[in-house]
């Protein structure tokens, strides 16, 4: 309805301001301006804007002095205000990698967009007292390693399973889970944080969700029904669900990039340079590879990672060619979309061909009604099914349970998508702009009777050349970055081609002139021949960049020795740079590497700090709760 200034009690004016404001407002928004004007002008009754559920609205009582305003009532009386409900919603989030940084960052900008007053926080920033104080919560949530928390998280997933949790009977809850079904505990933090704020009494808004590593899909869903249970429970009209269905997660949304090159969308970049690391006679091979980010408007800072979209070996996607009797040529639909490619194509850049995972078995035994597949799958053979899986790809499960027979349609519709793969980039973008650079060790080996490789690091080993494009998107990284304080002194260990955010860290302080010191433990094999960067690191020794270096090459002794045996070593002076307001930062492998070195590190402050062992726990644990102990670990 436009007010005219003839039928209003309103001048030219106030009615133009009125007829631009009033026709923007929601349903909730004028519920509460007329509930505040009543309350403000003491009126005795007042015709509440219209709304499709009385759930949307809860009654007020405003005291009114007889005083203050005429009356013909008694000298004092009560007005009831209809006032709306609050609409404040918390979305907290765990995130290793970003992606549920960045999911959760979306979600926030789509209830924005539907009037709800969102906070969106880390879990590494919650205090444990607001928890009672939040009435609606979306928690999306990472899992990391073998069914671990994200590090961020780490403490508010412990508080919630001990004994301080607070009852949360007033709670209403959803989880987004992110894993990957190819580990043996999938999701397994979001399904604990699901149980445990059931347990605690809370009330789920939706169902949870877990998603798999192509989750775009999955996480839409998810954020469709959250958003429309809480419409639903506000009482919005239709119109906001069918607003909320057809928005999508897409790429630059779930990244937080404002490039328009993204996940879902990546970027085709150059290769500048294809060099191997290594020596002559070196069991290894280590690629450092640069790529060229010129004109796609991707930035990144110094902790962030490249994600590659891999292509599958040639001869593997031949062999299954070749044992399923496909010729390669047929065309397959890859998506819902019912886009088609043909069927070798699709192999090669499509699909996950090299890793085998519990829902495809699951879905194998069901398409071919294999006997002891579905055995194998049944609850009770947990340790066979994960024997089995482990080492094993789409060739192998071919020629154990005789597939052959089947369309290429019906295999390729149960395959996921391949993933993309991350790698922690090597680079300052201050030294380096519009390149990136990354640290890629090669992997191949002899697996049950069969030539195996790393998907990507072998794709960019053997075939890769400097000319030829790799479609790319940044990975954000928040969780591990230089501190803001170019005076602090930093340590960081990172053994192998862990040591590559480093050399991305002492790049960009040089550029910025940081005064900080710094101190770095590497290790590798062989010093004549897998000591990476090691001009770089000398140049930076003696121009003042770094400060300190340690090395541990555990081939070159009888005893083979670890960063860990350095740390150690100078255990006296590793504690005192943390007394000092160190930042220590961990990158490289999760299994050894990182529980050797936490293990090293718990050591250190118990003996260095005269504390007994639960002491140096929570020591860590402040550290890692201040964003002084970081890690980026695979």
């Amino acid at each position: 309805m436009v007010l005219q200034v003839t039928n209003s009690p309103f001048n030219e004016e106030q009615v133009e301001l009125l007829n631009r404001l009033l026709p923007g407002l929601n349903d909730a928004q004028r519920v509460w301006l007329s509930g505040y004007l009543t309350a403000m002008l003491g009126t005795a009754a007042v015709e509440a804007a219209p709304i499709a559920t009385a759930a949307a609205s809860q009654t007020v009582t405003v005291s009114t002095a007889a005083s203050a305003i005429p009356t013909t009532s008694e000298p004092s009386s009560e007005v009831q205000v209809v006032a709306p409900v609050s609409k404040e919603v918390t979305v907290l989030y765990g995130s290793q990698t970003g992606n549920a940084k960045g999911l959760a960052q979306q979600l926030s900008r789509r209830l924005e967009g539907e009037g709800f007053q969102v906070a969106t926080v880390s879990m590494g920033d919650l205090k444990p007292n607001q928890l009672k104080k939040i009435e609606r919560l979306l928690l999306l949530v990472s899992t990391h390693g073998e069914g671990e928390p994200p590090d961020a998280a780490i403490s508010f997933y412990e508080f919630l399973h001990s004994k301080r949790a607070p009852r949360l009977d007033g709670l209403e809850f959803s989880v987004l889970a992110l894993g990957d079904t190819s580990y043996e505990f999938f999701c397994q933090t979001g399904k604990d944080f699901d149980q445990r704020l059931e347990e605690l009494g809370g009330k789920r808004i939706a169902e949870r969700a877990d998603c798999d590593v192509d989750f775009d899909e999955a996480a839409t869903e998810w954020m469709n029904q959250v958003l429309a249970a809480l419409n639903a429970g506000l009482g919005a009209g239709s119109d906001t669900t069918v607003h909320a269905n057809m928005s999508q997660v897409t790429g630059d949304q779930a990244s937080g990039n404002s490039s328009a090159y993204s996940r879902t969308n990546p970027f085709k970049a150059e290769i500048l340079e294809n060099l191997n690391l290594n020596g002559r006679g070196s069991e290894r091979e280590t690629r450092h590879i640069e790529l060229s980010l010129e004109g796609s408007g991707l930035q990144y800072q110094p902790g962030d990672c490249l994600a590659i979209y891999p292509e599958n070996h040639p001869q593997l996607v031949q062999d299954i060619l070749e044992a399923m009797g496909w010729s390669g040529e047929e065309f397959v639909t890859i998506n819902k979309n019912g886009e088609q490619k043909p069927l070798r194509d699709a192999l090669l850049t499509h699909y996950e061909i090299t890793v085998l995972t519990k829902p495809l078995l699951i879905q194998v035994a069901a398409l071919t009604g294999n006997a002891q597949l579905q055995e194998l799958v049944q609850p009770g053979h947990e340790a066979e099914l994960k024997s089995y899986l482990n080492g094993r790809d789409l060739l192998d499960l071919i020629q154990d349970f005789s597939l052959l027979g089947y369309a290429a349609q019906e295999i390729t519709s149960i395959l996921r998508k391949i993933p993309p793969r991350q790698y922690s980039i090597s680079s300052s973008p201050t030294a380096y702009p519009d390149e990136v650079h990354i640290t890629v060790r090669t992997v191949s080996y002899e697996s049950y009777g069969r030539a195996r490789y790393g998907v990507c690091s072998t794709q960019l080993a053997q075939r890769a050349e400097v000319g030829d494009y790799l479609p790319v998107y940044i990975q954000q990284n928040d969780h591990f970055r230089l501190p803001d304080n170019p005076d602090t002194p930093i340590i960081m260990i990172g053994p192998g081609t862990g040591v590559a955010p480093f050399r991305a860290f002492l790049g960009e302080r040089e550029e910025t002139g940081a005064t900080g010191k710094s101190w770095l433990f590497y290790g590798d094999q062989h010093f004549t021949t897998d000591f990476l960067y090691q001009i770089e690191w000398q140049r930076w020794l003696k121009d003042g960049v770094l400060t300190r270096m340690e090395v541990a090459f555990s081939r070159d002794t009888a005893e083979k020795v670890y960063v860990q045996h350095r740390m150690l070593e100078h255990s006296r002076e590793v504690y005192e740079w943390l007394e000092e307001g160190a930042v220590i930062y961990v990158c490289g492998d999760e299994k050894r590497m990182a529980h050797g070195v936490h293990a090293t590190l718990l050591q250190i402050i118990e003996r260095e700090g005269g504390l007994n062992a639960e002491q140096a726990v929570e020591y860590l644990a402040r550290l890692q709760q201040g964003k002084r102990y970081l890690r980026d670990i695979y």
